[in-house]
């Protein structure tokens, strides 16, 4: 395994880096507080190319791998995860699957805009009865005089519900238990954006249930074959834990650079407390743990982008890194002492943040079982 970074990775890491400190650091707190939708940062992440990572450039995206975009991912929750679950759910989640199966009218409807930032996509699979159990879908598309009738209900999807929200593709029953993949453009009629959710993190970024109604669209965007879409969204589950993996680490990382150097600067009994053994062994541990769950995560970007089965690394990555980030936050609260309680702090909101991702695409107990049964148990 190769642990140099090309020098364009290392360009890209920079210029996220510097974009996250001098763009999204000094408003995370207040767009955090407000739980206001991040736009004037999303259309400079546009412009910089950062919403299209890893497709095409004859689309407008920047041609990338995927440990390009895990670099990117990891260096903007370093800072905040409300930006960056907009930027991985619109391109890991949302604009991946007409990629990878959109045809050439698909793809040049959608691709462009969503690869500039102008648009953002979604994802629709999770519903009451359909979330760990992703084949329980119970929306249902019923193809009539050339359209698709699509009845049913959606929850917790991000980016539906945006001022420049462009598509969602939901998976519906086209047939018994056949499973589809339907593309349904925003403000389609019979297609409602429910109230957004109060949540415990990510406010500032568009978390939201979907209802369908009658809602009509084109046979024409049904994505890929039917039928596929039980095989293309486990797929897409898979990538998509590479990039939540790479929050993990860097929520992880951004926790512990929080927490060294406000124990470098406290004074306890006459010197820092980073001086202290009980402090200095959470900031090793912290340390070793974040390295070995940051080249999991990298691994498993490069087993990706070789071809090479990429299902139990991904899981594994998922599941160390979540894990990690709670512990890390909870660490690194606990290192402020009283003042990581109070929200001006970035732990106070970091450690809110971090228990998501033991959750969302796929909990802990499903990565779990999807690592058992990948060691044939």
């Amino acid at each position: 395994m190769d642990f140099d970074l090309t020098t364009e990775q290392r360009l890209l890491r920079d210029t996220v880096r510097e974009f996250a400190r001098q763009e999204v650091a000094p408003v995370a707190e207040e767009l955090d507080r407000e739980k206001r939708f991040p736009y004037e940062i999303v259309e400079k992440m546009g412009k910089l190319g950062m919403m299209g990572i890893p497709f095409p450039t004859e689309y407008g995206g920047g041609g990338a791998d995927t440990l390009s975009y895990v670099l990117a991912i990891e260096e903007l929750a370093r800072v905040d995860s409300s930006v960056c679950i907009t930027v991985a759910a619109h391109t890991s989640l949302g604009t991946m699957p007409i990629h990878l199966w959109g045809n050439e009218e698909q793809a040049s409807e959608w691709m462009p805009e969503l690869c500039s930032g102008r648009r953002l996509a979604s994802f629709g699979l999770t519903e009451a009865e359909g979330g760990s159990d992703a084949g329980a879908t119970r929306t249902r598309a019923k193809l009539t005089d050339g359209e698709w009738v699509i009845d049913g209900a959606k929850q917790f999807i991000t980016n539906a519900g945006t001022e420049i929200s462009g598509c969602v593709t939901i998976t519906a029953r086209t047939n018994g238990d056949e499973i589809s993949n339907i593309i349904v453009a925003t403000g389609t009629p019979g297609y409602t954006q429910g109230g957004a959710y109060r949540k415990m993190g990510w406010n500032a970024s568009d978390t939201r249930p979907l209802s369908f109604e009658g809602c009509r669209v084109s046979e024409s965007n049904l994505l890929g074959p039917r039928g596929a879409g039980f095989r293309q969204f486990l797929h897409i589950l898979d990538g998509g834990r590479i990039g939540v993996a790479a929050m993990g680490v860097g929520l992880a990382q951004g926790a512990l650079d929080e927490a060294l150097a406000y124990a470098k600067e406290r004074q306890a009994f006459g010197q820092p407390i980073s001086k202290f053994q009980a402090i200095q062994m959470k900031i090793a541990d912290l340390s070793a743990e974040i390295e070995a769950a940051r080249l999991l995560t990298y691994k498993a970007a490069l087993q990706k982008d070789r071809g090479e089965p990429f299902t139990l690394i991904a899981a594994q990555a998922k599941l160390k890194t979540g894990r990690l980030a709670v512990r890390a936050t909870e660490e690194a609260v606990q290192i402020h002492g009283g003042y990581g309680y109070i929200e001006e702090y970035p732990v106070c909101r970091f450690y809110r943040d971090a228990k998501i991702l033991t959750i969302g695409e796929g909990t802990d107990e499903v990565q779990q079982m999807v690592i058992a049964r990948q060691l044939g148990c």
